[in-house]
């Protein structure tokens, strides 16, 4: 017999699951929409994902096999619908993989009956989380995610090994495993996206070299590098696109996150960067370009943030953070960017190509000096002064 209690706390839940989501608007800039509530958070995992419901072997109704946080999400939009590959992880710390599914790109997303099942491959695979999904011109659609393995070098026991796994799809049910991606230069690596178009008829990867798991050492910023086949993806040299500069929003590290949106200026590039703070790391989400027929070159990076953290976002397991590795661009010109708060629930920000191409193209870069950086704005209210002036 099902459990009382599970009727209840389904009623509960249809409520979020089904409550539309709105434009917040007491929020506004101009570049992009936040909206009233988050996407997917723990409360919209299926409750037969945590609970026994048989009311025998579960009289309290307890939560069994318990859900923590949904958050860093790919995301894609297939036959008419939105996808999201979300990141779950259990009370047990360990993350996996889940698809949802709706009609509406800000609200209304199902999981699927089952969580994602990958091939197991990697005995000493430890976690798996941030999927980045990237439609390829090649008839895939593959997921490049970070594979976690313990250092069995060190006797830390929070030491660990971070690699790009890869598998493949047609459907987003059935996933096909590929080695993981080998960069010969990087010890480690995380945050890596699959471009969607070959390059010079290579496949090519947006990385994050480092040189241990947290620290990026060595690595100066989000790099680039191309290998001829996927199934076994070698990558011989890491170029730097979008590099860490001293006392900016990339100052400790800063990644690859949802995959570069095309337009007629260029490639339209979604990321993260970080800095430290006396609270701990901050995260900030950021944009910049690179050419079409370069996709390496950096051609435009407007200065300082797209999306900080703001209001509640900032609270969760890991506080003042906002950080994505998903994004939807529309055929309509519509643009979708899937961000986590805190790594603790999802949320989404709309926007357009044209909005996107103005704020890239056309907002100042930071001077990097803060003489410079009053100078810059000194500029702005010296015209707007004489605007208003003129208009009166």
């Amino acid at each position: 017999m099902i459990h009382p209690s599970y009727f209840a706390e389904k009623a509960k839940q249809d409520t979020i699951l089904n409550r539309k989501n709105n434009i917040d608007k007491s929020f506004y800039n101009g570049i992009f929409s936040r909206y009233e509530f988050p996407v997917l958070t723990r409360e919209s995992v299926p409750l037969f994902w945590r609970y026994d419901l048989n009311a025998e072997t579960n009289p309290h109704f307890m939560e069994r096999l318990g859900i923590n946080a949904v958050f860093n999400a790919g995301a894609i939009e297939l036959n008419g619908k939105f996808y999201i590959v979300a990141r779950v992880e259990g009370a047990d710390r360990k993350s996996f993989f889940a698809v949802a599914e709706s009609d509406s790109p800000v609200d209304g997303f199902r999981f699927h009956d089952y969580p994602v099942q990958l091939p197991d491959i990697k005995p000493n695979e430890t976690n798996v989380y941030d999927m980045r999904l990237t439609k390829h011109e090649d008839g895939w659609i593959y997921g490049v995610f970070c594979s976690e393995s313990k250092d069995t070098s060190s006797k830390d026991l929070s030491a660990a090994v971070a690699a790009a796994g890869i598998v493949r799809t047609k459907d987003l049910e059935h996933w096909e495993r590929l080695p993981d991606l080998k960069t010969l230069n990087s010890p480690q690596q995380r945050n890596v996206v699959l471009h969607p178009e070959f390059v010079n008829g290579k496949y090519a990867f947006y990385t994050r070299p480092m040189d241990d798991f947290i620290e990026t050492g060595s690595g100066g910023g989000i790099g680039f590098g191309l290998c001829d086949d996927i199934t076994h993806a070698v990558i011989d040299e890491e170029i730097i696109t979008s590099a860490r500069k001293y006392h900016t929003i990339t100052e400790s590290k800063n990644g690859a996150g949802a995959v570069p949106i095309k337009t007629d200026k260029g490639w339209i590039h979604i990321a993260h960067g970080v800095r430290n703070t006396a609270a701990g790391l901050r995260y900030v989400i950021y944009a910049f370009a690179t050419a079409l027929d370069d996709p390496s070159k950096v051609i435009a990076e407007p200065g300082g943030l797209l999306i900080g953290p703001r209001g509640w976002e900032r609270v969760g397991d890991v506080s003042n953070v906002v950080f994505t590795n998903g994004a939807i661009a529309r055929e309509n010109g519509d643009v979708f960017i899937y961000y986590a708060a805190s790594d603790t629930r999802l949320h989404v920000a709309s926007t357009t190509i044209e909005k996107l191409k103005d704020y890239v193209f056309n907002t100042p870069a930071d001077p990097l000096r803060s003489v410079k950086c009053v100078e810059q704005r000194c500029e702005l209210i010296k015209k707007n002064l004489e605007l208003l002036r003129a208009d009166n």
